[in-house]
């Protein structure tokens, strides 16, 4: 950014004094909150957000620093929760990305599954079916375990806790089990991802996780076994 370009010292001043005043509004809605849902404290949330990361942009176009503290934005945060007070069921919704990053390696390792099942060599030879032997072979849990063994490379990974009065019927959103999601109904979800990485010294290849909650949630330590 060219000197004309940046912002002025007081421009970062100002900045920093709407963060402190969205800090004191924010206070000041949590103290007076109606409920767990209250819309102001919502707003005030919202509002804290965008004044934090204003302030943040400002202070690193001017004097190229940044605050120690990172406060997600409106679009990333989780609506306030709508859903029952005391759920009788939840449903868990995961999402995992893999790179097929060793095709050789997936597929020496469906050719060894379709040996152990003495069934021909046939699904063995694509990387479409591998994945199909690999899949059906192993859980989830242990693939994501076992990644590098099969040749594939984590990508991004989600994972979103909604809550409910009662189990759907068998059956009942198995044509479309992902469509219908209300994010009033997520009491959390976990997204794990190398864009939270600040850091990349090479020295630790575990992912970070983040924890985002609806508004007025708590959360227990989370035990990622990675």
């Amino acid at each position: 950014m060219s000197d004309a370009a940046q912002p002025t010292a007081a421009e970062v001043r100002a900045a920093a004094e709407a963060v402190k005043t969205a800090i004191d509004r924010h206070l000041a809605a949590v103290e007076s909150r109606s409920g767990d849902d209250d819309p102001a404290v919502y707003e005030a949330f919202n509002q804290l957000a965008a004044a934090a990361e204003t302030y943040d942009e400002l202070l690193y176009d001017r004097y190229d620093e940044v605050t120690p503290f990172e406060i997600p934005s409106a679009e990333e945060a989780l609506p306030p929760y709508a859903g029952p007070e005391e759920p009788n069921a939840v449903s868990v919704l995961i999402r995992r990305d893999y790179v097929v990053a060793e095709p050789q390696r997936l597929l020496a390792h469906a050719q060894r599954i379709e040996e152990a099942d003495d069934e021909s060599p046939e699904a063995s030879g694509t990387v479409q079916g591998a994945l199909g032997l690999l899949f059906g072979e192993y859980e989830p849990d242990e693939i994501a375990s076992r990644h590098k063994e099969f040749g594939l490379e984590e990508g991004d990974s989600t994972l979103w806790v909604t809550a409910s009065d009662e189990i759907p019927d068998p059956g009942e959103w198995l044509e479309a089990p992902f469509e219908q999601v209300d994010p009033e109904t997520v009491v959390c979800r976990f997204d794990v991802s190398a864009v939270f990485d600040d850091d990349d010294d090479g020295d630790d290849e575990s992912d970070d996780i983040e924890a985002v909650l609806a508004p007025d949630e708590e959360l227990e330590p989370l035990d990622a076994d990675r």
